[in-house]
């Protein structure tokens, strides 16, 4: 199966081919789920799956560099982010704030990555009853197909990099409010050196995206015996600026709601709308720059700026009318391709939530 190198073709594939397996892979989770005895892991289970299926979706797009390991590649991805949008509602809709709790939660993600890794007990910081194995399973779809990878070694230690990013990421911005910032702003000076100029909350952007990881796993399960250097244009490839394109379209998004449960948006950050702006375009010409040594070149791009138009057609900009003024300046400058997808993104949700 060759990647998609132009929109149509693109959303073809996805609608015949991606979404549907998708779907079924929810519909399995969404049924264990169901079944985890402790109320609150239960509802946030449900929850996550309910409001974030389109990270799934959005994220198995990437199977279609897969070839015919295109099902394997679902099945780790929508796990995979079912994990990270799962620990991402229990770290921000519960009381604790203790750091050690988020680390132990969060080492579900380096042990889905980790093929013959034993499960530990990730919520030993929590009084909670059971979540009858629902985690531990999630970790070890993940597990399993990573070990019928013949390529994984060679992708191992680029997956962990990139993993432990998000993960350190997830233990500083949850913690107490005024630790959040000086945890965030110690962390990013470890790394500055290894980034290109950008500010400690770009720093943090770049590694929220799980973007990176689906590239490299759907790569490996098609192109095994090229992965020793492939593997490294990719991570460089989408880290920082894709990834970071990612993140700071969905804190964008999600600007007004944040601000009401007072939860951290690296939007907040920027000194101006205009300052805010010009750093979107930044990254979005870095973002394009950075794809030119990758194959499937073409495919990439279009992923560019389908993460402009899958995030800036949502019903939550349409509410917020700075937010909404500034979408519209931003599809504009995607072009005639970042358009397709915005108009293609606003009529599969609307459908979506009609039917």
């Amino acid at each position: 199966m060759t990647a998609p190198s132009h929109p149509i073709g693109l959303m073809s594939q996805i609608y015949r081919k991606v979404l549907p397996v998708v779907h079924r892979e929810l519909e399995r989770w969404k049924d264990q789920a169901r079944r985890i005895p402790d109320e609150e892991l239960r509802r946030q289970a449900l929850a996550s799956i309910r409001t974030k299926t389109f990270h799934c979706e959005g994220g198995a797009i990437y199977s279609l560099l897969a070839g015919d390991k295109m099902n394997d590649a679902i099945s780790f991805i929508v796990a995979y982010q079912t994990i990270s949008d799962y620990l991402d509602n229990l770290c921000d809709r519960s009381d604790s704030l203790d750091p050690n709790d988020f680390r132990c939660l969060h080492q579900s993600m380096i042990h889905a990555l980790t093929p013959g890794a034993s499960p530990v007990d990730y919520y030993q910081h929590r009084n909670i009853s059971s979540d009858g194995g629902y985690l531990r399973d999630l970790v070890s779809t993940c597990q399993t197909v990573l070990s019928r990878l013949d390529a994984f070694e060679a992708i191992r230690a680029s997956l962990h990099e990139l993993a432990g990013f998000y993960c350190d990421l997830q233990v500083h911005k949850h913690v107490e409010k005024d630790q959040r910032v000086p945890r965030l702003t110690a962390w990013f000076q470890k790394y500055r050196d290894r980034v290109p100029e950008m500010s400690w909350y770009e720093f943090a952007a770049c590694s929220g995206s799980t973007l990176g990881i689906f590239c490299i796993v759907s790569y490996a399960a098609s192109r095994g015996h090229e992965m020793g250097q492939l593997v490294h244009t990719i991570k460089n490839g989408y880290f920082p600026w894709i990834q970071g394109l990612h993140i700071l379209m969905d804190y964008f998004i999600d600007q007004e709601e944040d601000m009401k449960e007072g939860d951290l948006n690296f939007c907040f950050y920027y000194k101006s709308e205009k300052e805010m702006m010009g750093r979107f375009e930044h990254f979005m010409e870095q973002a394009d720059r950075s794809i030119e040594g990758m194959p499937d070149k073409n495919f990439h791009k279009m992923i560019n700026r389908g993460l402009l138009g899958i995030y800036l057609a949502d019903k939550k900009v349409a509410r917020q009318r700075s937010v909404r003024v500034l979408a519209r300046k931003l599809v504009l400058r995607s072009g005639g391709c970042g358009l397709f997808f915005f108009v293609n993104g606003w009529l599969y949700r609307r459908l979506k939530q009609s039917g």
